[in-house]
């Protein structure tokens, strides 16, 4: 059967499209875009999807979730790690290795494909760990763990701090033509921080996360870039400290790259005076000044790249003193929501388009990955956007097996209304 999404507003950042008409999908695959959109006759071997008034976007790629399977299954699995992925309007997650064991193997990795193969109702691409065990001392297997089908390489959820090991690790990963992503943290300087370093810590008397305990480690990054000629994607960035670096090395041609995650523009350290530990995350909120400039650097292009950091955890993990929960929130179902919502109607830093292409274009690009385009023969995933939709977030209705999210309650405005992988709607809202 042939789908036909008609009198939708067409987004394609990949072909350059950005106006009404009609797409075809056949087989799994896009068929074609017809610019000239017009109402059809029923047809019985025609599904029908009307998209008036809505932004018919390629498929969104989330370049950095964590799915806690292997071995964390009680937080999230992979096949509901998918279901909040496709609420999210996502059709693609990429999988941070952190899990237990880590995935630092080809026998991992081939699980997790495994896994996904047969429960996951969207794409799910495994990363691989930059070091065995994501102990930062030794280098894992990279050219077979490449072999068995990592799309990046990332000891995310901790940073290799020894340099000649992240240096050989790039040169390493430049022969496979993998990215190296890194979760900016220098230990020495973070230490036992739990919160952004400054006047609020000091009042509630937190141990603080400076953001210089980011920013060193993307300066680092940028040297063995450039030293390496292999791109390093900064994870999660925090600081404004860390935009202006990346600009700089940007400027002079580093393959360097950033993303930021929506509670970082979002949220400030100003959230967490009541001690709810859902509002600890890694690296931590930061002030309104870094929030400025973070936005700043989406609107210039500095950052290329939106994400969740989508991190579920028990709730009787977090319900304990601040400075001993774990750090992380649920992201995938409301990211869409709080980008669109600040980005594009409050800030009106870009435009939704652009907004778009950070969810498409770009992260497919980074990881070489044949998704984010509506070209004819592409597989046929599709999100299907209202970008004025007013809908307010409820965390009991979250697909995911956690609730950890600072989020509920509030009300956003636009979010994905259909989800579509492989030419079938896989969630409609």
């Amino acid at each position: 059967m042939t789908t036909l999404i008609t009198n939708g507003h067409i987004i394609d950042p990949a072909n350059g499209l950005d106006r009404v008409g009609d797409l075809y999908l056949a087989d799994g695959k896009i068929e074609r875009v017809d610019l000239e959109a017009k109402a059809r006759a029923h047809d019985d071997d025609l599904e029908i999807i009307d998209a008036t008034g809505l932004v018919v976007a390629p498929g969104l790629i989330d370049l950095h979730v964590h799915f806690r399977e292997p071995g964390q299954s009680a937080k999230e699995t992979i096949a509901s790690g998918a279901r909040c992925a496709a609420a999210g309007g996502f059709t693609s997650v990429v999988c941070m290795p952190n899990t237990s064991p880590g995935i630092d193997s080809p026998s991992v990795v081939a699980w997790v494909l495994e896994k996904a193969r047969a429960e996951a109702c969207v794409n799910v691409f495994p990363t691989g760990a930059i070091t065995k065990g994501l102990a930062g001392e030794e280098l894992a297997p990279i050219g077979s763990m490449h072999k068995a089908g990592i799309v990046a390489l990332t000891d995310d959820g901790h940073c290799v701090q020894n340099h000649e090991v992240m240096r050989r690790a790039l040169e390493y990963a430049r022969m496979f033509g993998l990215t190296v992503m890194d979760h900016c943290q220098d230990y020495n300087l973070v230490g036992k921080g739990v919160m952004h370093e400054g006047a609020v810590s000091t009042a509630l008397g937190l141990p603080g996360w400076p953001a210089a305990g980011e920013e060193i480690i993307v300066q680092r990054n940028a040297l063995l870039a450039e030293l390496t000629g292999t791109p390093i994607h900064c994870q999660h960035l925090s600081s404004g400290g860390s935009v202006r670096l990346l600009r700089e090395a940007r400027a002079r041609g580093v393959r360097l790259s950033g993303e930021i995650c929506p509670h970082h523009i979002a949220l400030t350290d100003e959230s967490i005076r009541g001690f709810d530990t859902n509002f600890k995350m890694n690296p931590p909120l930061r002030t309104q000044r870094d929030i400025d400039l973070l936005i700043e650097g989406v609107a210039d292009g500095t950052i290329t790249i939106l994400a969740s950091d989508h991190a579920p955890h028990c709730a009787y993990e977090k319900e304990v003193e601040f400075d001993l929960a774990p750090f992380g929130i649920l992201g995938l179902e409301t990211e869409l929501g709080l980008f669109l919502d600040i980005l594009v109607h409050k800030k009106k830093a870009l435009p939704l388009a652009r907004l778009i292409a950070m969810f498409t274009t770009e992260p497919a690009r980074l990881l070489g990955l044949d998704r984010g385009t509506l070209s004819p023969g592409a597989p046929a995933d599709v999100t299907l956007i209202d970008p004025g939709l007013e809908w307010t977030v409820d965390k009991e209705q979250s697909f995911s097996r956690s609730r950890n999210t600072p989020f509920h309650g509030w009300e956003l405005k636009g979010r994905a209304v259909r989800t579509i992988v492989g030419g079938q709607t896989v969630w409609t809202v």
